[in-house]
């Protein structure tokens, strides 16, 4: 799996609105894909904040990626669970969101996600996310 191809998957799996949200592959490993979600007014909420509905969005797509690189194909899958915590409002950066693949059985499939401040690295989300593997 490359960079290219990661990134190369969002128009081929993700619905137009996704693909507004203006995500760039940034980085993986074996089990990991962290995303580049770029502040954009059309994201932020009063105060500049970046709104809880993109990040979640941003959480879904990145663990959607992460699970492409650990199959080294997109395998049919669905959203069954996401829990989220936000810990504080990001403001003023683009945010980096890391996508863990925890385990991943026949059946199902179990994520982490840690969104932080690109410049600051501080978390501002985190989020746990069961797929089912169709």
């Amino acid at each position: 799996m490359t960079l290219d191809q990661l990134q190369a998957a969002l128009p081929d799996y993700f619905a137009p609105w996704v693909q507004a949200l203006g995500l760039k592959a940034e980085a993986f490993d074996n089990d990991s894909v962290t995303l580049r979600l770029p502040q954009s007014p059309q994201l932020a909420r009063t105060g500049a904040m970046l709104c809880g509905q993109a990040m979640m969005a941003a959480a879904d797509t990145a663990m959607v990626l992460a699970l492409i690189n650990l199959f080294g194909e997109f395998r049919p899958c669905t959203t069954v669970q996401m829990n989220s915590s936000f810990l504080r409002p990001l403001s003023g950066q683009d945010a980096l969101v890391q996508a863990r693949v925890v385990r991943a059985g026949k059946a199902l499939a179990f994520g982490e996600i840690d969104i932080r401040g690109a410049e600051d690295g501080k978390s501002v989300c985190r989020a746990s996310t069961t797929y089912a593997l169709l």
